[in-house]
């Protein structure tokens, strides 16, 4: 108890973040450096020849209209896109830029003895001080700034301030992004119209109103994350994934999470997989008797999913006809550098933060997802909006972002303690009613998604699924992010993906070899998965009908529901 409480004073000055974790990764880091003659050696010897390299670019650059650079941005580093960047001084600012990021980048990786954990936590660290002292974020040194002000007189400047005044007023009053209100829930974004027939304590369960005459007669239960809202799944009508199904003939459910508070501290990883998918299962089958269910789990929900599969085909319970995963992890071992801000230290200080109120905060998740793209997401953006003084137009994607949710306690700390550090459910001492279970005892055909840019399920690790189950497995990669690479409609421009089955007994594929092997298709990856679905519909039939838990047609309200209004 009393350290909890010191854990949780502490907690509360760092915003939850546990500086041990990066005391621990930076000395692992300089001691062993500092014992590493060799490579302290090379390091001297490249910062000369980094240094040689820059003054016969600053001699060459001085004399010549164009000289080749001595060294180029990384593959989706935008920030020196401008052709103003490549006039002098500029062209000089941003190569000695660029030529400190690469050394850093060779100073903090392989320093024998190392562990791996503390050397990716002291690259992220390093490549988090860089991308904050960048000249593209400063006035003087950033060409475009300079430009804007100069054409403006300077109301740029002005209309930043502005901006920064607006942001701040927001955070502080507790209210959305600037146009934020322009995505009301309810009326701009999840109006695909439907029902509320099922709500406990943890979850809604919302089924939708068909649009055709005849549906696949294996119904599509949806199981979201419980650290987002349901509806970036159902965004805008020309995005929606709920309203593709439904308009592909398919009967869809649900699942909305309730957004947890104090009292809901001891609702554990089992609550969620009894009071939210079984519970849904239960409620599906009622309504649609005597058809097996096409389940669907995205990121967190694919997870928990994937647990209670594995759980009912231990127990021979055979309600699932298929089993779709968009984007969710089952092994953690090598989840990305999401991973980096969980270690024992870390969650140290996270649960008494957690113990303290109950709860995790949504901001706090929401912070260390940017971290993970801060160049983009956080100091890309306020040159843009505070210097350049250009406010983008928010899209459904950023509204629905910026609408959080919090995590209980104990789940919470089950799921980072057993599922994502020990790795418990991929190496099978997850337990569900007291004994082991293992996604290998899954039968159903597999229809797994990955996305190329993916900060918190990297496609390799998604990929995974292949070495943990030998069920047919349909596996898609598509471009894009965790959430704009799975929200990916047709019609869409530049979307494309690659699909490829892998029959049950088939021999494995590496992730490398498949993807240089699997073809490139052009266009949304939602045509072929609502095919596969239909392929594992047994038969066509008429619509059931919109009801509650005994499917008398009793209902408890409108979609959206009351729990996703809940701030």
């Amino acid at each position: 108890m009393i350290d909890n409480l010191a854990y949780a004073a502490r907690a509360r000055l760092t915003a939850g973040a546990a500086p041990t974790a990066g005391a621990l990764a930076w000395f692992d880091w300089s001691m062993h450096l500092a014992l590493s003659p060799g490579k302290q050696r090379s390091l001297w010897l490249d910062a000369w020849r980094k240094q040689w390299q820059f003054a016969r670019y600053a001699q060459q650059s001085g004399l010549q209209a164009s000289c080749p650079a001595c060294v180029e941005p990384l593959e989706h580093d935008r920030r020196f896109a401008d052709p103003a960047w490549q006039q002098w001084p500029f062209n000089l600012i941003q190569q000695g830029f660029l030529l400190q990021q690469q050394w850093w980048k060779e100073a903090t990786t392989d320093v024998r003895g190392v562990s791996e954990h503390h050397e990716k936590m002291v690259e992220f660290a390093a490549r988090q001080w860089l991308d904050m002292m960048s000249p593209a974020n400063a006035i003087a040194t950033n060409p475009e700034v300079l430009r804007a002000t100069a054409s403006s007189g300077g109301l740029n400047l002005w209309r930043g301030a502005m901006n920064f005044l607006d942001d701040a007023q927001r955070q502080l009053t507790g209210k959305g992004p600037a146009g934020a209100e322009g995505f009301e829930v309810g009326k701009d974004v999840a109006v695909t119209p439907g029902k509320v027939v099922l709500r406990n304590r943890l979850i809604e369960l919302i089924q939708y109103a068909p649009t055709t005459r005849k549906v696949g007669a294996e119904p599509v239960l949806i199981v979201p994350s419980w650290v987002m809202k349901y509806y970036i799944l159902d965004l805008s009508p020309h995005n929606s994934m709920v309203g593709y199904l439904v308009a592909q003939g398919h009967t869809v459910f649900i699942i909305s999470w309730k957004n947890p508070d104090a009292d809901d501290r001891d609702l554990g990883l089992d609550d969620y997989r009894q009071l939210g998918v079984m519970a849904a299962l239960d409620a599906v089958g009622t309504i649609v008797p005597k058809h097996r269910v096409q389940a669907v789990g995205y990121c967190l929900g694919g997870t928990l999913l994937a647990t209670a599969a594995a759980a009912m085909a231990r127990d021979g319970d055979e309600r699932l006809a298929s089993l779709t995963l968009l984007a969710s992890e089952i092994d953690y071992r090598e989840s990305g550098e999401v991973k980096l801000f969980v270690d024992d230290s870390q969650l140290a200080w996270l649960e008494a933060g957690m113990w303290r109120k109950g709860y995790l905060e949504g901001w706090q998740m929401a912070a260390s997802f940017q971290m993970l793209n801060s160049r983009d997401l956080i100091w890309s953006r306020r040159v843009r909006e505070y210097l350049l003084g250009e406010r983008g137009s928010l899209v459904d994607l950023m509204a629905w972002n910026a609408d959080t949710t919090r995590m209980p306690y104990r789940m919470h700390s089950e799921y980072l303690r057993h599922l994502y550090m020990n790795n418990d459910l991929a190496e099978g001492r997850w337990q569900v009613d007291g004994q082991p279970v293992t996604v290998a005892d899954i039968r159903v055909p597999l229809f797994v998604v990955g996305t190329l840019r993916d900060h918190v399920a990297p496609w390799r690790s998604v990929y995974k699924i292949h070495l943990l189950n030998d069920s047919d497995i349909s596996f898609v990669l598509t471009s894009g992010g965790h959430n704009a690479g799975i929200v990916s409609e047709p019609g869409r421009p530049r979307r494309s993906y690659q699909i490829a089955t892998r029959k049950a007994g088939a021999r494995y594929r590496n992730p490398d070899q498949w993807q240089a092997e699997t073809p490139v298709h052009e266009g949304s990856w939602w045509p072929a998965w609502s095919a596969w679905l239909a392929h594992n519909a047994s038969a066509q039939v008429a619509p059931p009908p919109m009801g509650g838990k005994s499917g008398s047609g009793k209902t408890l309200g409108a979609a959206p529901g009351t729990y996703v209004m809940q701030k």
